[in-house]
């Protein structure tokens, strides 16, 4: 029995094999490459996560370094990158997940091992305006935390502002004044929800600061007056 090429049967059933081929292809491919899909992933996570500490990762192993530098942990309930670099610095780097004019925006901080100053940062985005929320990811915008502090009189908060920045701000994109509050947002969200891990460290400070003093206050005691007749 010849097929009928041209009725409304056969054009139905033709598409639906070919349907169903072009679908089991696309899936045992996309079986195949989901490690390799999931190990790209992983290792662009690594990469930001030492791009926060400033590192220029071209020619860069980055996942070798990741290996050897990083170290993840989970302190009071958060995740925490603690990282000990080549010099024997320890750096505590946190991830953090925001909201910017157009689409979510995400990134890590770097903190010094007082917990209070910031060493560096990584900020990306999916879908901010390229030359001015875009800008985010610019080493140029990220390098302007570098060097300030969290802890202030208000806690731990970090502002963006318009126009020149002062003592511990930090200045905002031009025309990407939503987005950079957006990023100031998210850091700040993310610090309020690491504050006893943060105030970890200041207790400590607070502590050994204290057992100086005692022990300068001690040895100020112990030492006896020298009086002239002494010294004749």
């Amino acid at each position: 029995m010849k097929l009928n090429t041209n009725s409304n049967v056969y054009t139905i059933v033709y598409a639906t094999v070919m349907v169903v081929i072009v679908a089991l292809l696309l899936a045992v491919v996309s079986s195949a490459l989901r490690p390799k899909q999931a190990a790209n992933v992983e290792l662009d996570r690594k990469k930001q996560v030492l791009s926060s500490l400033n590192i220029d990762l071209k020619g860069v192993n980055a996942d070798e370094l990741y290996g050897r530098l990083i170290s993840e942990q989970e302190l009071n309930g958060k995740q925490v990158f603690v990282a000990t670099l080549e010099d024997g610095a320890v750096k505590y780097i946190i991830p953090m997940q925001g909201a910017g004019l157009w689409g979510a925006i995400w990134g890590y901080i770097a903190l010094d091992d007082d917990k209070n100053t910031i060493y560096g940062t990584y900020f990306n985005h999916d879908s901010e305006t390229p030359g001015l929320g875009g800008e985010i990811t610019t080493a140029y915008f990220q390098n302007r935390f570098t060097g300030k502090h969290l802890l202030g009189e208000e806690g731990y908060s970090v502002e963006i502002v318009k126009g020149e920045a002062e003592g511990e701000q930090v200045q905002a994109i031009s025309g990407a004044t939503i987005t950079s509050k957006g990023v100031e947002t998210m850091i700040n969200t993310t610090l309020a929800d690491y504050k006893p891990f943060l105030e970890s460290m200041s207790e400590e400070a607070a502590g050994e600061e204290a057992s100086q003093e005692e022990a300068m206050a001690a040895t100020e005691q112990n030492v006896e007056p020298v009086t002239e007749e002494a010294e004749q």
